[in-house]
Order: structure tokens, then C-alpha cells, then sequence
């Protein structure tokens, strides 16, 4: 098996930027699955939100998530879990409006680092759309604009914690999906691993480093881009022991952004059609919703039969 696909992002502004490209082309053709390293998010503010995040855990999220442990008799399980998943979360959303101030759980500095961490967090969010533009040969900025909708993109944070296990061959942390939104940028635990990806028919880890963003490509990339990348499947294994950290940032289109394969790469493809659907992204949210944990292409094929006559009236800009 190839080694998993890591980039340092200051080759990006050497000699060596052909070959940091390349990782990144090759990544998001055949993982789905890339990890950053110098990628210009400082490691104080890294450090000083993996402390917040593990010190609003201990003190808010660990009694809550053992008393509903104990209500629903989880500790003594004795066949596999399907229905639910072994994690503590709560959502922050930062665009198109912030609900960060109106969580009343979070202390005021926590708040703040949220904010400036969601920042910096778009920031290469958008950035990385540009190089992908720059892979695909796609005019800089495509993708930003086909995201944009009429009021910007969606992005939040799912804020998790997977506290240990007694029985991780039975319960699953988080079961196996594919992300239904863009570009999902993650600041995971470098201690306590658990986070595979499916690859050949193979679960491969996703390795722990310190202070990298792991980054992995969405349902959406994989139409606009008609399937030349892929959304893969992926899960969180739970451990016995320690509790591993997982911040995952949604960099999703807009309600109601039209998605739809880009015309310049169904040309390239030499195909007759175009292989995915035309839809508004809210409508495939709606589906999503109901088939998280399943495969992605039942999802694609329900999105063909709906209707897309009054997609094209929709803003895009």
C-alpha cells in the first residue's frame, strides 16, 4: 500500500510546488484523503484550542455522555451497535451567520479561539479550492463561486470526543460514511488514533501528527468534478483507552448553490452525458439526512429523478 498522501504546504512557494501539486492531484484522485502540514495555522492557537476543546469536554460533555452510557446500557452490550455511534459532539456554525456567542456551554475565551480558529480554518479552506481549480484545470476561483449560492457558504465545526470503550468490536466511534457537503478540514487528536478510510477494499488509519489538518474530500467535489475525485468512505474505530479529539470543519455550498458536474470536465471525459445529476444542494442535504451511513450512489441516482427545472433560475453568484 502507498504511504498516505502528506503535503507540506511551504513546497507550495519553492521549486519543489510541481511535486507538492502532485501529491495533492494524486490524493484527491485515488484517497480522497490528504494531510497538511505547514499550512499556515499557528501552532499556539492549535494548542490553545486543543486545550480548550479537552477542558470543555472534562468539565461539560464527560458526565453527560456517561449517564446516557448507562441509560442505555451500553457497557454490557453483547452484539454489534448499528444505530448509533460511540461520541460526545456539538455543532458551531460560523458561515453564512455564527451561532458561536449563543452557545450557552462555552466559556468567553472559548468562544473567541472558535472564532479566530474558523478563520484561519476558511481561510485555507479557499485556498485549497484554488489549488484543486489549479489541478483540474478549472479557472481560479470556480469552485469558491459554484459554493458561493446566494448567501455564501455553509461552514461549521462538529466538535467531538471519542472517550474510551469497552467493547470497540461491537460499537463503532463513528460508523462508516461518506461527508455529503465540500472540502472537510479536521484537526484530529495526534495520541489516540481511530480514524480509517476505505481504500481497495482495504480499511487504511489516517495518521495521527501533530499539529497537521487532515483534509477530505465531500460528496460535492465528486459531482462538480464528475467523478474524476471521489468521496470515500471513512469511519472512527473507537479505543479502549484514552479519549481522542476531533475538531471537523464543513466547508459546504450554500442552501441553495446549484450544483452540477463542471462542463469543461464532462468535455475532458469525451463522455455523451454527463455521469452525475444537477441538483440544488439543500435538496440533496434533505436526502442525505436519511442515508448518512449508506452508499453515496443510490444517493446520486435519487437526485437525477428530481426535478431540476427551476435549478437554473437560481442564483449562483
Amino acid at each position: 500500500m502507498a504511504n498516505f498522501p502528506v503535503v507540506d504546504m511551504e513546497k507550495l512557494n519553492t521549486e519543489e510546488r510541481g511535486a507538492a501539486m502532485e501529491t495533492i492531484k494524486d490524493a484527491c484522485e485515488n484517497w480522497g484523503f490528504l494531510e497538511l502540514v505547514n499550512h499556515g495555522i499557528s501552532i499556539e492557537l492549535m494548542d490553545t484550542v486543543e486545550r480548550f476543546t479537552k477542558e470543555h469536554y472534562k468539565k461539560t460533555m464527560e458526565q453527560r455522555f456517561k449517564e446516557m452510557v448507562a441509560n442505555k446500557g451500553l457497557e454490557s452490550v453483547e452484539s454489534e451497535i448499528n444505530d448509533l455511534d460511540w461520541e460526545s459532539t456539538f455543532f458551531l456554525r460560523h458561515l453564512p451567520v455564527s451561532n458561536v456567542s449563543e452557545n450557552a456551554d462555552l466559556d468567553e475565551d472559548y468562544r473567541k479561539i472558535m472564532k479566530q480558529f474558523a478563520l484561519e480554518l476558511e481561510k485555507l479552506a479557499e485556498h485549497l479550492l484554488d489549488l484543486l481549480c489549479e489541478n483540474l484545470g478549472l479557472e481560479k476561483g470556480y469552485l469558491k463561486k459554484v459554493f458561493y449560492g446566494s448567501k455564501g457558504p455553509n461552514f461549521g465545526t462538529k466538535v467531538s470526543n471519542y472517550p474510551p470503550c469497552p467493547t470497540p468490536d461491537l460499537i463503532k466511534g463513528l460508523r462508516a460514511h461518506t461527508d455529503a457537503g465540500g472540502i472537510i478540514l479536521l484537526f484530529q487528536d495526534d495520541k489516540v488514533s481511530g480514524l480509517q478510510l476505505l481504500k481497495d477494499d482495504q480499511w487504511i488509519d489516517v495518521p495521527p501528527m501533530r499539529h497537521s489538518i487532515v483534509v477530505n474530500l465531500g460528496d460535492q467535489l465528486e459531482v462538480i468534478t464528475n467523478g474524476k475525485y471521489k468521496s470515500v468512505m471513512h469511519r472512527v474505530i473507537a479505543q479502549t483507552d484514552g479519549t481522542r479529539m476531533s475538531l471537523a470543519s464543513f466547508y459546504n455550498p450554500g442552501d441553495d448553490a446549484v450544483i452540477s458536474p463542471a462542463a469543461a470536465l464532462v468535455k475532458e471525459s469525451d463522455e455523451t452525458s454527463q455521469v452525475y445529476p444537477k441538483f440544488v444542494f439543500n435538496e440533496y442535504m434533505k436526502l442525505y439526512a436519511g442515508l448518512k451511513f449508506q452508499a453515496k450512489e443510490p444517493r446520486f441516482e435519487a437526485m437525477k429523478a428530481v426535478s431540476t427545472a427551476d435549478v437554473g433560475a437560481i442564483a449562483t453568484v
